[in-house]
């Protein structure tokens, strides 16, 4: 049976590349980067250039970028460690409903210690109105947490926008760049972030690395204490192929990301239209701004899982959302944020693509997905009640 992946938004196969890069660091170049010896200096050369490749994807010094374990440790380090190291400004903070739960789930733990945070709604789009952040920026506001491209829906927030509000009051920004960095251009400087988030695993890197830009004068307090690796903001011996491998993605990633723009997106559009041939179907996040690999729709009267069950038996992977949030019964916090009535949003499925991706599997995908679809309607029991 042919197998064809569709859920590039969860995570991606490592590049052959990249694990060619990384193999020389599990064998004979396994130095500790802290060592003073050969082995050690090897292991930190190595790392040092894995930033260098990093902060150039992002137009960033590499001195700014910070290694994690991936883009929930970068989150929580990001919104946690300015939350703590300006709380005497202010225990304010404003985020989206749309936000990965890696970001939502650090909100909430922050109220339960003194912190006030206020979730901005979103437009039909899953876009953040400009004016309602703007009012939302006070006196005690010292950070704004707005992710750049949604993991579900694939909506590109206008962060350039965002960026120069947050500039102007004075209040530090971050955004949580898990989906877009490696798949749209993603400047620091132009988006006038002063933090932001990355993980390896969504462009062709390892598991468990990723980084975060502090951009240089921020006030920012660590979370995990140890012995003083990354300047003393991320104890922990450093993960060096997994580093080394991420740096490499980063690499290639950016020398392929026009030429993939153009396929991803040529591709997605050539889905999108067929797929809404399938009656009482939709299109989630906006048409054009979103990200040149994501469509994500809902159908009407079928639940997203029974869909998802059935393209695998078909041999196509898929999600109805987030992976994080896959073994959840509740309606997808993104889609009902954009208007989505909870059974609505049940139905949601979300296909993403990526390099290695042709129109002969999206054509397939095209001739079973009607045939599924109306399948499951003819055993499902909600038709009559929600028409």
């Amino acid at each position: 049976m042919r197998r064809i992946y569709l859920d590039h938004a969860a995570t991606t196969p490592v590049d052959k590349r990249v694990l060619k890069a990384m193999l020389p660091y599990f064998s004979e170049k396994f130095g500790n980067a802290s060592s003073l010896h050969s082995f050690g200096r090897e292991a930190n050369e190595a790392i040092e250039k894995a930033r260098e490749k990093i902060a150039s994807l992002i137009n960033a010094q590499k001195e700014e970028i910070y290694f994690t374990s991936g883009g929930t440790e970068s989150n929580n380090l990001a919104i946690k460690g300015v939350a703590f190291a300006n709380r005497e400004r202010g225990k304010h903070i404003i985020t989206s409903k749309i936000e990965h739960h890696a970001v939502l789930n650090v909100c909430e733990w922050l109220e339960k210690q003194g912190f006030e945070i206020t979730y901005l709604p979103v437009d039909k789009y899953g876009f953040i109105e400009l004016d309602k952040l703007e009012k939302a920026i006070r006196k005690d506001t010292i950070l704004v947490s707005i992710m750049h491209a949604n993991n579900e829906i694939g909506t590109i927030e206008p962060i350039e926008e965002i960026g120069k509000i947050c500039r102007k009051k004075g209040v530090y920004f971050h955004t949580d760049a898990v989906q877009s960095v490696g798949k749209i251009p993603v400047d620091v400087e132009k988006m006038n972030v002063d933090l932001l988030s990355i993980s390896s695993h969504k462009i062709y890197g390892p598991k468990g690395v990723g980084a975060l830009y502090v951009r240089d004068g921020v006030k920012i307090e660590t979370i995990q204490h140890g012995g003083g690796h990354e300047k003393g903001l991320r104890s922990g011996t450093e993960n060096v192929a997994g580093i080394v491998g991420f740096g490499e993605a980063c690499y290639l990633a950016g020398k392929e990301m026009k030429r993939e723009i153009l396929k991803q997106t040529k591709l997605r559009d050539y889905l999108i239209k067929n797929v809404l041939k399938i009656k009482y179907s939709r299109l989630n996040g906006h048409p054009i701004k979103r990200l040149p690999n994501n469509a994500n729709f809902c159908f009407k009267f079928i639940e997203g899982e029974s869909l998802v069950f059935q393209l695998d038996t078909r041999g196509i992977a898929a999600s109805t959302g987030s992976a994080c949030s896959s073994k959840s019964l509740e309606p997808s916090h993104v889609l009902t944020a954009i208007g989505l009535k909870p059974h609505e949003a049940h139905g949601s499925l979300r296909l993403t693509l990526g390099k290695e991706n042709t129109k002969k599997e999206i054509d397939y995908v095209i001739k079973v997905l009607p045939e599924i679809v109306e399948n499951l309607r003819k055993i499902s029991p909600f038709k009559g009640k929600w028409e």
